[in-house]
């Protein structure tokens, strides 16, 4: 027997968005959908006027009606996987079902729609030309430091996911991380009604939401460390005279007696003498290789 086909297929965001004519097509087609939440989705359908056999498939019965799932596919019965919005599949427990597809052999087919990490990047005004998704941070203490104190050091665009009752600790939890001057977008809503692009760094928005409740769920796109550093630390045109002063040697030589990373060291003390982050970098590696000696 023949096994059957697992769609992934994307749906609106919000209610603006319509379904692309594959999607359609790909639902009216299926044996059976499998959505996140069948209420939401079973209104979705009715626009388009398609009625078929649907399954709950989220985080709750993952492991459950993954094996069901895969037993419908393994006996030749194509299914269609939808969340409740957007790309099922991403920060959603789509990819468990997908893994087990891979394992067994069975064919998984995409149907692009609407993501609302790409569209939050998109939006955002902070360079996309390289970027890394982290969806929503741990909610565990220690696993979440962990996990910002390597994104401090991520030179790349970062995205988040977030949602509205947990944002305001998100925001501090990044300020206290060290990355409160960073730049933020933080997309609210996108493509709904009540779309929004705050566009603010880390303390700002902290700021804001004191005074104002927030609302919706939200993209948070942050500025990584490279395009920060660019923004912060002077850089003396090629070939200027810069020597790194004593006083820039002593604050090196403190800075790595108390642990902080040299590239961190670097952008500290290019920012606070004028030497270039270069030179900083190469101060603190020479003092480091020498024991923090600053002679």
């Amino acid at each position: 027997m023949t096994a059957g086909i697992l769609y992934l297929v994307g749906t609106p965001i919000g209610n603006l968005g319509d379904m692309t004519p594959r999607a359609v097509e790909t639902l009216r087609t299926v044996d059976l959908i499998a959505a996140e939440d069948t209420r939401r989705t079973r209104g979705l359908l009715s626009r388009y006027d398609l009625h078929k056999p649907m399954e709950s498939y989220h985080a709750h019965n993952v492991r459950q009606k993954g094996e069901r799932l895969l037993e419908v596919l393994q006996s030749g019965r194509s299914v269609a996987l939808v969340s409740d919005a957007g790309m099922p599949s991403i920060s959603d427990p789509g990819s468990d079902i997908v893994h087990l597809c891979a394992q067994s052999g069975i064919e998984v087919v995409v149907v692009p729609g609407p993501c609302a990490a790409i569209a939050g990047l998109a939006g955002s005004g902070l360079d996309t030309g390289r970027f890394v998704f982290e969806g929503f941070l741990p909610i565990a203490r220690k696993e979440r430091r962990l996990l910002l104190a390597r994104l401090k050091e991520e030179d790349r665009t970062i995205v988040l996911y977030e949602a509205p009752h947990r944002i305001r600790r998100t925001l501090a939890d990044l300020s206290e991380a060290g990355m409160g001057d960073r730049r933020l977008s933080a997309g609210r809503e996108l493509t709904k009604l009540h779309e929004e692009f705050i566009r603010l760094t880390v303390d700002e928005l902290v700021s804001r939401y004191t005074s104002e409740n927030p609302r919706g769920e939200y993209v948070l796109v942050l500025e990584g460390r490279e395009a920060f550093d660019a923004r912060t630390c002077p850089v003396l045109p090629e070939g200027a005279d810069s020597v790194p002063s004593d006083a820039a040697r002593m604050r090196t030589a403190v800075l790595l007696a108390e642990g902080m990373p040299v590239r961190e060291i670097a952008r500290l003390v290019a920012q606070e003498s004028g030497i270039t982050r270069k030179e900083a970098y190469a101060l603190a590696l020479s003092l480091k290789d020498s024991d923090g000696d600053p002679r």
